[in-house]
């Protein structure tokens, strides 16, 4: 039960970003649209969605991994604001760990932090083409490893482990995808630009 709590909690915590996120889809739809059809490409509703779900995934994790707590947005909006640099009471050498695995984190931090990452991988590569394993594994790594470094300066905490595994779940989602891709390549390949009707008959 506890764990479920928490789950809510971080899914709670997530909303003002992904509404902020969809706020902004919405507002470059139209932009978007033109964009594509100057270029002689369509985008189907399938991939729109899929670009939508992406975006609003994005703005809930840009909460939750670079506020300076992953409830702290939640928190102020509704009228409890606090600067949550807490973590500054803290030497850096307490707030920064670069030995993998020597912290002892549960199994629930451990599989979270895998899971969590696993839609980028797939949604990416659901989405584009060309998007390769490696590709994956390195967006992965330098994306959370970024996220990391931003961490300490908003008094949370360095940790190597959340690198590995965050990026152990962006490349998880890549595998969910070429799976995917095998048990269903044509509903894959929706979730990609085709050339519009006229540009294909030019």
């Amino acid at each position: 039960m506890r764990d479920i709590l928490r789950i809510l909690a971080y899914l709670t915590g997530m909303l003002p970003g992904a509404a902020a996120a969809l706020a902004l889809f919405l507002c470059l739809l139209p932009w978007r649209r033109r964009r594509l059809r100057r270029r002689g490409l369509t985008s189907s509703g399938v991939r729109e969605a899929g670009l939508l779900l992406l975006a609003m995934f994005s703005g809930g994790m840009a909460v939750l991994t670079l506020c300076p707590h992953p409830t702290w947005l939640w928190a102020g909006l509704q009228g409890y604001w606090s600067p949550y640099f807490s973590g500054w009471a803290l030497p850096l050498a307490h707030r920064v760990n670069l030995i993998p695995f020597s912290q002892g984190d549960s199994l629930f931090n451990i599989v979270g932090n895998i899971v969590m990452f696993v839609p980028f991988g797939f949604l990416a590569a659901l989405l584009w083409r060309g998007w390769t394993g490696r590709r994956a594994l390195c967006a992965g790594l330098g994306i959370t490893a970024g996220i990391e470094c931003w961490q300490v300066l908003v008094g949370r905490f360095f940790d190597i482990d959340d690198i590995i595994l965050n990026a152990l779940g962006v490349f998880c989602g890549f595998l969910l995808w070429r799976g995917l891709r095998r048990l269903a390549p044509g509903f894959a390949e929706k979730f990609h630009v085709d050339l519009s009707e006229e540009t294909a008959h030019e």
